[in-house]
């Protein structure tokens, strides 16, 4: 399941600021960072709801935003890539 991840944290406290930094690591342990704060995910449906309740636990609703975009399986044929940053394979090995 690939879904695209795009978060909008309220930084104008300390308390947003740490919610954003919480946010962004929660991400970056599922999927790819593609923009500042939108990350490419390729998950199973089991995987995905455990990302999605973290996410949702560390921010504030009242404050911020979160959007998931469902692509689905087919999803290299609705993804296209222009500029800096190439793209990488999310069903491939991926080397930290």
């Amino acid at each position: 399941m690939f879904v695209i991840v795009a978060y909008d944290v309220n930084i104008t406290s300390e308390k947003g600021k740490t919610r954003l930094r919480k946010v962004a690591k929660e991400c970056v342990n599922y999927g790819q960072r593609v923009q500042n704060s939108v990350f490419e995910v390729n998950l199973d449906y089991g995987k995905f709801l455990q990302m999605k309740d973290r996410l949702i636990k560390l921010i504030d609703p009242d404050k911020d935003s979160l959007r998931f975009y469902y692509l689905g399986d087919n999803w290299k044929k609705r993804v296209e890539h222009i500029g800096v940053k190439p793209g990488y394979d999310s069903e491939g090995v991926l080397i930290f």
